[in-house]
């Protein structure tokens, strides 16, 4: 029973990650940028997970006290989930949902566990096998095709393709520091936290709040975007949280890979944004590859 809800709570974690194109293509519509998304949803997200640190806390097995201390010499890894992963990686994956389809965005994204891979050797000095080998070939011929590349036909420009491939080593670098924080015995609650807090630090000089807030009550969606963040990061979090409590974290990224199908489905159903054959293949090759590399990968 237990495995069957960690599933569960994974599939949601995914499927509400997937609907990300939801918030981001009405907010550009509105007059907001990247960095102002990056900034709104960096600001809800420490909100709402002060408000629902208990929860949290419950979730995993720790006290408000332990989930809120923090060593200054540690200062420097938040810094690299917060403001070197969160911000950048959010800034490019947005300007990908913007110039792109949803579902290209996504598979883009989901380079990520790829340059973990690659990242990790040199950092953590893991070793590569003729598996994890395998998948970066398929994860390159399954974005190759996605886009266009493979044929000479590119269906992204260039913008989107290097936002897409920004938003994958963003992605993949809060999976590095977040282990190097988990190394120094933090645990997800403090990590969470003081990313979003770091990353709404870094974010400021970058952004007008006035400015956003102006925007946002003008055309009705304040209400709107509270709402969407909560759906694509706050909830999300908390499921995949209990999920990763329930079964093992390989498995659960796994699962998760629900999402570049999702956001998928949202492009085609909200966007009209149809796939393809071709889109579809390289979405199969690309989870194929994720599902190596947690299977296969050790």
């Amino acid at each position: 029973m237990n495995k069957l809800k960690g599933i569960i709570y994974v599939l949601l974690a995914g499927t509400m990650w997937g609907c990300m194109g939801l918030l981001v293509r009405p907010l550009n519509n509105m007059g907001l940028q990247s960095m102002d998304i990056v900034g709104l949803r960096s600001y809800v997200t420490v909100l709402l997970t002060l408000i629902g640190l208990p929860l949290l806390c419950k979730l995993n097995n720790t006290s408000v006290k332990q989930a809120v201390r923090i060593r200054l010499k540690d200062i420097w890894v938040f810094v690299g989930t917060g403001i070197i992963s969160v911000v950048f990686f959010n800034f490019c994956y947005f300007n990908t949902i913007i110039h792109t389809s949803l579902s290209v965005a996504a598979i883009m994204l989901y380079t990520a566990p790829i340059f973990v891979m690659l990242i990790s050797v040199p950092v953590f000095k893991n070793k590569l096998n003729r598996y994890k080998v395998f998948a970066l070939i398929l994860a390159f011929a399954g974005c190759g095709i996605v886009t266009g590349a493979f044929i000479g036909k590119m269906v992204i420009g260039m913008a989107g393709f290097l936002f897409g491939i920004g938003a994958g080593v963003g992605y993949a670098l809060y999976s590095i520091f977040g282990k190097l924080a988990a190394d120094k015995k933090y645990n997800s609650v403090s990590i969470t936290l003081y990313t979003f807090i770091f990353a709404s630090i870094g974010v400021l000089p970058f952004i007008n709040i006035r400015h956003i807030v102006e925007i946002l009550t003008g055309n009705g969606g304040l209400l709107y975007s509270i709402l969407l963040i909560t759906i694509t990061t706050f909830l999300p979090y908390i499921f995949y949280t209990a999920g990763l409590s329930l079964m093992e974290p390989g498995k659960a990224a796994i699962v998760a890979c629900i999402e570049p199908v999702v956001a998928t489905l949202v492009g085609w159903v909200s966007f009209g944004e149809k796939p393809t054959m071709m889109t579809a293949l390289g979405v199969v090759l690309v989870i194929f590859a994720i599902i190596i590399i947690n299977t296969k990968g050790e």
